[in-house]
């Protein structure tokens, strides 16, 4: 096994090295191509050291012992664990894409292992890169022309925000707009296509010594949303056409979400200005309930928005996590629900969208309508349109809803429910460890844009749990009415008939009083239960 190991990072780094001598000899530019490929060596070698630390770590670890016993799991937890720091410290050292990575390793809780998971999440989101103020600067004369003490009236030189690709200015127009301007990392653009292609490399050499370590999916994504996540103008495209949908496609909350102007004519591809806003994280349940806002309240707006833009829009934002969300009171709102103020959610970072066809979004609709309701044929039957197969739809229907198979088929009322004990929890930890390389199958098989849904999903419980310590019953019977309305859309778009349009409303009106019945009335029928003897 060491010596396959030994044999993937010699190949791997001599690809590397003789794909960087290609890219000098075939560029138009050599001199700025041999600046960038200066950039391969140390980044490949230091990632084929961890790739084969990592590979001889889990081989010695676990020699001799059996699969399953109490010594194999203790060797594999600190295993993963000691790989886990060494993955972390290479995605610090490498910078860049390498962060973004860690990033998507950190939302994806239950598809890599938990320590993996905890290891990047304790970490990615608070320790990224800062640029210096001369590196802002050079960004700001080669896209604009001019440096930003003289774009702007006044130019905040210490960041209030850093990213992986990006960190924010705050400055102030000429004409008094305070506004919010994210540069990106200098040579970022660059320095990616050598980036994606070592993590490439080291992944594939890590899947040839480990055929059920198969995570190039997520190497094929960064790959296809890296560039258009590094280009600021398509950002501002993202975001005019999420407001669009709102306005449009969910007209009873748009005014409840918010999306900050785009000033374009002091942005570029790498630089976006934008109007400031002065509102609080969505997880600052403090700052939130000083701002008059029950907690509560921001949860089911979120909820509400997400399931609109997954179920109905079609275009998602995939990377809600916390910094990328705030909450202010509605303006001019002068409704209060007992003494409390109405929120209005305020979308950050529309650099990563997905496009679900219509197809995949009604079969993704029923699924989770499926679930919410425990339909066991239903939700077999949707898991396979999605392309989890038959074998594998109890697995797909645990990742999604992170609860064991006898929770989700469960009837009763908040089957799915995650309180934040660690009952379940523990459950689908343990079962996500023996059954890894089904989860590595599962990833193959389904589409990239679930993938991305899924670490959608686990951005949101993570809001969730800050806000009501864990999803709560609302938030399924969000995703129930909304799923349901895009499904009944989906069937008066294909049947026009006057008598189907009428077959769809009575079908409507029936799971209206189903919903009504399971989520305002079962609560109360499942108490009452609980109190009766026997």
């Amino acid at each position: 096994m060491w010596r396959l190991a030994r044999k993937a990072v010699t190949t791997a780094l001599a690809l590397g090295v003789g794909g960087g001598a290609a890219t000098i000899a075939t560029s138009e530019d050599p001199a700025k191509a041999l600046k960038i490929c200066t950039h391969l060596p140390p980044r490949l070698l230091r990632d084929s050291v961890a790739a084969a630390t990592i590979a001889f770590d889990y081989q010695y670890s676990l020699w001799g012992l059996d699969p399953g016993s109490k010594a194999w799991q203790d060797a594999k937890h600190q295993t993963h664990l000691r790989s886990a720091n060494i993955l972390q410290d290479l995605c610090f050292r490498n910078g860049g894409i390498y962060i973004k990575l860690g990033q998507h390793i950190a939302q994806l809780e239950y598809v890599v292992p938990e320590e993996y998971v905890q290891t990047m999440r304790e970490s990615m989101l608070k320790r990224c890169p800062v640029s210096s103020l001369e590196q802002v600067r050079g960004v700001f004369k080669k896209d604009i022309g001019e440096l930003p003490e003289k774009v702007f009236a006044e130019f905040d030189p210490v960041p209030i925000a850093s990213a992986s690709l990006a960190q924010v200015h705050v400055a102030t127009t000429h004409d008094g707009k305070k506004v919010a301007v994210k540069v990106q990392h200098d040579h970022l653009t660059d320095t990616s296509v050598i980036d994606i292609a070592t993590v490439d490399l080291v992944v594939n050499a890590l899947h040839y010594i480990f055929p059920t370590f198969d995570y190039r999916w997520l190497v094929d994504e960064i790959r296809e949303s890296a560039p258009k996540e590094l280009d600021f103008l398509c950002e501002a495209e993202n975001s005019a056409r999420c407001l669009i949908n709102f306005r449009k496609l969910s007209p009873h909350i748009a005014n409840s979400i918010y999306i900050p102007k785009v000033y374009l004519n002091l942005s570029s591809s790498r630089i976006l200005t934008m109007e400031y806003m002065d509102a609080k994280e969505v997880t600052d349940v403090k700052g939130i309930k000083d701002a008059g806002i029950r907690p509560v309240d921001v949860s089911n707006l979120v909820n509400k928005a997400f399931a609109e833009m997954i179920f109905k829009h079609g275009f998602v934002h995939c990377d809600p996590h916390s910094a990328n969300m705030m909450i202010r009171p509605l303006p001019e709102d002068s409704k209060k629900w007992f003494g409390w103020k109405r929120p209005q959610l305020i979308l950050l970072d529309h650099g990563l969208y997905k496009e679900l066809d219509n197809s995949t979004r009604i079969n993704y609709a029923s699924l989770w309508k499926a679930l919410v309701l425990a339909d066991e044929k239903a939700i077999k039957e949707y898991s396979v349109k999605l392309g989890a197969g038959e074998d594998l739809h109890a697995l797909f229907a645990g990742v999604l809803t992170m609860k064991p198979w006898n929770s989700v088929i469960d009837p009763s009322v908040g089957h799915l429910i995650l309180d934040g004990n660690n009952t379940d929890r523990s459950e689908v930890q343990m079962y996500a460890s023996l059954y890894f390389p089904q989860i590595s199958e599962l990833l193959r098989r389904l589409p990239r844009v679930i993938l991305l849904m899924l670490k959608t999903n686990d951005c949101l419980r993570s809001v969730n749990h800050a806000l009501v310590g864990g999803s709560p019953l609302e938030s399924f019977e969000t995703i129930a009415r909304v799923s349901c309305e895009a499904v009944f859309e989906a069937k008066r778009v294909e049947r026009t008939f006057f008598l189907h349009r009428f077959i769809i409303w009575l079908e409507e009106v029936l799971m209206e009083v189903r919903l009504f019945l399971y989520f305002k009335m079962g609560p109360h029928f499942y108490q009452l239960k609980k109190l009766l003897p026997g």
